[in-house]
């Protein structure tokens, strides 16, 4: 049997994380957050995390900022952003950097979600 992949998912909206949760959870082990913050502490006490997915839009800390104070202590974890909004040039400049490994849209697509994180698993192993 493989390994179940442990992915965190950050967004400031509970009904978001909920909804996130509930698509994903038969697949993945998903941890959730409500800020920056609180997904470097997820990330700090769940080494086992491969794929961490953030919203963009947050107060405090935004997706990228958080992503970059992230992969500095876990650079070996696969970041995506999500976001309501069209791809800014600070999310197309991250992408270019590979900080990021793309960018979903709001409201996500599950399929498009399930098979990026396939992909990078995959990948990675």
């Amino acid at each position: 049997m493989s390994k179940i992949a442990t992915i965190l998912y950050v967004d400031d909206e509970p009904l978001n994380l909920k909804l996130f949760a509930i698509n994903f959870q038969k697949k993945y082990n998903v941890l959730t957050a409500l800020s920056g913050e609180e997904g470097l502490a997820v990330l700090e006490h769940n080494p086992q995390i491969n794929v961490v997915i953030s919203d963009m839009r947050m107060p405090e800390m935004d997706g990228l900022e958080f992503v970059q104070r992230a992969r500095r202590n876990y650079p070996n974890v696969v970041y995506f952003i999500l976001t309501g909004y069209d791809i800014s040039a600070e999310i197309a400049q991250a992408i270019r950097d590979k900080l990021i490994n793309k960018y979903f849209s709001k409201p996500f697509n599950i399929v498009e979600i399930d098979e990026s994180i396939r992909g990078v698993l995959a990948t990675n192993g």
